[in-house]
């Protein structure tokens, strides 16, 4: 029912935007694609919409399922919107919708006017990163389009990478080919720009960075290094790179086999380019004081790995450290979690220099609840075994909730939310679950962060509510 809605509302949408907001926008040479299907990248929408016009520049979102597209000139915008509002346009086989962006120009990462005079070096942010990013992975995926000479990746905001291809040529092939595209199935989604730098400086070979012009660039001690071989994919391992130059790709080049096994290098504890080492601790700052407590931040982190330990930083305000369960779970707290809105602040999620939280300094906060807790022993963590973690769909933040273990009671609590509620009932009947759709994705978070594992008590009964985000 709530699906059937959402598509009729969905499909609404699309058909008022094509009929009348593009009378309602000024013309401007940025056009906003939308209701593109999962598999598409940039190449995609060069490929249907060039006839339109010269294309200067494309922007992915990819999570969104939508682009923005920047033409040459305003006339090939023109073109494209009233050719949409006619006749159906499909890029990749699926219908996109169009109209004009608000803005008249696409901005871009680096200050050059036409970024495809431009640079050879490019900035891959990697969205939900689900299984570990290495400079193996990386060049695995990226060097069979160009040559690549060198790879630097680092963790400031969630998990980004500089790829120098050997020429702009070859950077300007592979960011068509793969901005857009996902490494692994349905994760690590790659969104591509220009990077500023024209070319990385790397000091040693490892994990994090690779110079592949200087082969003897290893740390001291290290004679070589240890490798896991991984081949098709499987339900209870990782899966191999959906690389787009597979035989069945639109984009093969002709001269380029891909090989069907790769070997990734297995974790290795060493620095990591932004300077901090690998750590399953996170540092989170911007926590609203009376508001935010150990309980809640557990409710909202639980949601991208296990939580052992939560503690607030007495000499920091506000700060708190989370140790999790390893340190992906923190690379995906970091990737979904960070400079999202909180109460009214911002919060701020990086990789801590500390390697556990240690209950010391304990104080009382706010609220009056503790300063630190310890959630190890928890029933609610779900990635305790790899059972319980296959079935966690890892979602950024959206105004969509999916609530269940909700105990069925004729007087039972009626969820409200000025939107929708829709309530799907078990096989047993004994316990609801559904989806809450609020008004805005900070009031859908808010909402996750205070009543995640709330014990609704009804007479004779209780029941424990858990949330998750819902695409």
């Amino acid at each position: 029912m709530f699906d059937m809605i959402r598509r009729e509302k969905a499909e609404q949408t699309e058909n008022n935007d094509n009929d009348e907001d593009s009378h309602l926008i000024s013309p401007s040479p940025v056009v906003h694609v939308r209701g593109l299907c999962e598999a598409v990248v940039e190449a995609d929408l060069i490929d249907a919409l060039k006839k339109f016009g010269p294309i200067c520049y494309v922007m992915m979102m990819p999570f969104k399922r939508q682009a923005l597209v920047e033409f040459s000139s305003a006339e090939g915008a023109d073109r494209c919107v009233s050719c949409g509002t006619k006749e159906p346009v499909y890029i990749a086989g699926q219908q996109a919708y169009f109209n004009y962006s608000t803005s008249k120009r696409i901005t871009r990462p680096t200050n050059a006017d036409n970024p495809n005079s431009g640079n050879k070096v490019l900035l891959l942010s990697i969205q939900n990163p689900l299984y570990p990013i290495t400079t193996d992975v990386l060049y695995t995926v990226c060097n069979p389009i160009g040559s690549v000479l060198r790879i630097v990746i680092f963790k400031r905001n969630g998990i980004q990478a500089m790829v120098e291809f050997e020429s702009i040529q070859c950077a300007q092939k592979a960011k068509a080919a793969l901005n857009g595209a996902d490494i692994y199935a349905g994760c690590c989604t790659l969104k591509i720009e220009y990077a500023r730098p024209t070319r990385l400086n790397v000091i040693k070979n490892d994990n994090e960075s690779w110079d592949y012009t200087k082969p003897y660039l290893v740390r001291r001690g290290e004679s070589s290094r240890e490798t896991l071989t991984l081949c098709a994919a499987h339900p209870s391992g990782l899966a191999c790179p959906l690389l787009p130059l597979t035989s069945s790709s639109r984009y093969k080049l002709a001269s380029v086999d891909v090989p069907e096994m790769v070997s990734y290098p297995l974790p290795q504890s060493s620095p990591s380019y932004s300077g901090h080492t690998p750590s399953s601790v996170a540092m989170v700052s911007g926590l609203h004081p009376s508001k935010m407590n150990c309980t809640r931040i557990f409710n909202l982190f639980c949601l991208y790995g296990n939580i052992e330990k939560v503690k607030f930083m007495k000499s920091v305000p506000g700060t708190a450290l989370v140790e999790m369960g390893d340190e992906y779970a923190v690379d995906r707290a970091i990737t979904h979690l960070n400079s999202i809105k909180l109460f009214g602040k911002r919060l701020n999620v990086c990789v801590s220099k500390q390697q556990a939280v240690i209950p010391s300094q304990v104080f009382e906060l706010e609220d009056g609840s503790s300063s630190y807790k310890d959630f190890a022993m928890t029933r609610n963590n779900r990635f305790s075994s790899a059972g319980q973690a296959s079935k966690n769909i890892i979602q950024p933040p959206s105004a969509v909730l999916h609530y269940y273990n909700l105990e069925f009671h004729e007087k039972c609590w009626t969820f409200q939310c000025e939107v929708m509620v829709s309530t799907v009932f078990s096989a047993s009947s004994k316990t609801m679950s559904g989806l809450l759709e609020f008004d805005s994705k900070t009031e859908a978070v808010e909402a996750l962060t205070v009543l995640n594992h709330y014990q609704i008590r009804i007479p004779s009964k209780s029941s424990t509510v858990s949330m998750s985000l819902f695409e």
